[in-house]
């Protein structure tokens, strides 16, 4: 405001400062009555104040000590370093043990602890078994020639699971190999080895895979055995399917092709020549439509129709005749889905085959077919089989046969690392073209015993009986078996 030139009043004109020096004996005194009035409010304040801190001193004086007594014990600073091994001779504080989980949960046992725990192999489990044992049996062959044997059995069983996110595989196989220790010479061996592959497609579409491959030597109980020989002949298969599965609604559709190759080795005469059955080689094409409809989740009746050619690779065989049929099938059955307590199907209906050779008569009759799973209880599985097949011979002025198979099983938990098993199995062989028959029946019992996750001893015998009503057909075998089970 001094410099502004339209203010109404002129400031005034600042006084001079005075010299160094008495400006030094100015400011002193000045300091020295400002001290002086100061002192003098802390003693008025002071008395006024004096009665309120005589009630709070001795409740703060009380206070002060325990902090100083405590103070004076948490000091540590006198105290001696204790040694390390010293700290694990120190009595717990119970007020410090560790507390519990926060879920509170117990660790649930194995639901089975002596399953196979298996191998990974890339995205595969793989869980093999290896059984070694001896036999002692009546007839060595299951023949109305066999004789009594001590056998050593050697079986290796597998399975491979995938482990994937969305699709899914499975490969199982086995192999049996039998060597005689006394009595009836047999040498053989068997195998089976199996790939599925399922995949799921878009829009509640899904596909599946099956190839197999399969070689036995034929049973000398089989009605095209050969008699007089030392080995009979080799029957292999290759056999592979492709289905595909939709569901619309409640309604179910499937439409599956497969594809069967069966080839034979020579049969071996005891004079050493040998019979070619390469007449028999055949290749059967099969297509199968199937609709459902679902009437509940648990509950899915259906009908089956089944149409194809069987071709053998020789046109006609050695007396003369075309063997290459037509097959024809219609089938009516339910399929059950009530998780692990039942599950599975059942299907009756009819199946013909008609031989090109107007000569021979078509093999046609009912058709049975069954693969059910129930568990009574936990730890108990009765499962159900049954199966209706042609048989085909080329034997002269001869059809074949249609073979019904059945089989009711039991397996039993008796204990964690104790389980029983049992069979029981009907076959009726009815041929075609004559009256002829034959009847199986066997029955089976077993246990095993697992002495650790890795290792079991397993027993069992068996006893099976075939009656026919063609000459030179009847047999009855009796065995026993006892061996050693590893699996991993």
């Amino acid at each position: 405001a001094a410099n502004d030139p339209l203010a109404d009043t002129t400031a005034p004109v600042k006084p001079r400062r005075p010299s160094t020096a008495r400006q030094r004996t100015q400011d002193a005194k000045a300091d020295t009555k400002a001290s002086t009035k100061t002192a003098d409010k802390k003693k008025t304040k002071k008395k006024a104040g004096e009665a309120t801190d005589n009630t709070t001193t001795a409740a703060t004086a009380a206070t002060g000590d325990q902090a100083d007594a405590a103070a004076t014990a948490d000091d540590g600073g006198n105290r001696r370093t204790v040694t390390i091994d010293s700290v694990d001779k120190q009595k717990l504080d119970p007020g410090q043990e560790r507390t519990g989980s926060i879920d509170g949960q117990k660790v649930k046992p194995e639901e089975d602890p002596f399953a196979a725990p298996g191998v990974r192999i890339g995205t595969f489990v793989f869980r093999p078994t290896l059984e070694q044992g001896f036999t002692a049996t009546s007839n060595a062959d299951s023949s109305s020639t066999g004789k009594s044997a001590v056998l050593s059995e050697t079986a290796l069983r597998f399975t491979a699971t995938s482990d994937w996110r969305e699709n899914s595989a499975l490969i199982t196989g086995y192999g049996q190999f039998r060597n005689t220790v006394s009595g009836q010479k047999i040498n053989d061996a068997q195998g089976r080895i199996e790939g599925q592959l399922n995949v799921d497609l878009d829009n509640e579409l899904r596909a599946i895979a099956k190839l197999g491959y399969e070689a036995a030597p034929e049973s000398a109980s089989s009605p095209d055995a050969i008699a007089g020989v030392t080995q009979q002949p080799l029957r292999q298969t290759v056999d592979g399917s492709l289905g595909l599965e939709k569901s619309v609604g409640k309604m179910r559709y499937a439409l599956t092709g497969s594809v069967s190759h069966d080839f034979y080795g020579d049969a071996e005469l005891s004079d050493g020549t040998s019979i070619s059955q390469k007449d028999r080689d055949n290749t059967l094409y099969t297509a199968t439509l199937r609709t459902g409809y679902q009437i509940s989740p648990a509950l899915t009746p259906f009908t089956e129709v089944e149409l194809g050619r069987r071709v053998y690779d020789q046109r006609l065989d050695t007396e003369g005749f075309e063997r290459s049929s037509k097959r024809i099938g219609a089938r009516a059955g339910l399929e059950l889905d009530m998780g692990e307590k039942l599950s599975g199907e059942f299907s009756v209906g009819w199946l013909r085959e008609a031989i090109d050779d107007s000569r021979l008569a078509a093999v046609a009759g009912p058709s049975i077919n069954a693969d059910l799973k129930w568990s009574p209880e936990r730890g108990t599985i009765i499962g159900l089989t049954g199966k209706t097949s042609v048989e085909t011979t080329t034997t002269a002025g001869e059809s074949g046969d249609i073979l019904y198979s059945g089989r009711l099983t039991g397996e039993r938990q008796i204990r964690a690392n104790l389980t029983a098993n049992s069979a029981l199995g009907l076959d009726w062989r009815d041929y075609t073209g004559s009256d002829g028959h034959d009847l199986i029946l066997s029955a089976e019992a077993g246990l095993t015993w697992w002495l650790n996750r890795y290792a079991g001893l397993t027993t069992r015998v068996r006893t099976e009986k075939l009656t026919s009503n063609l000459p030179g057909r009847d047999y009855t075998a009796n065995s026993v078996y006892l061996g050693l089970k590893v699996q991993r």
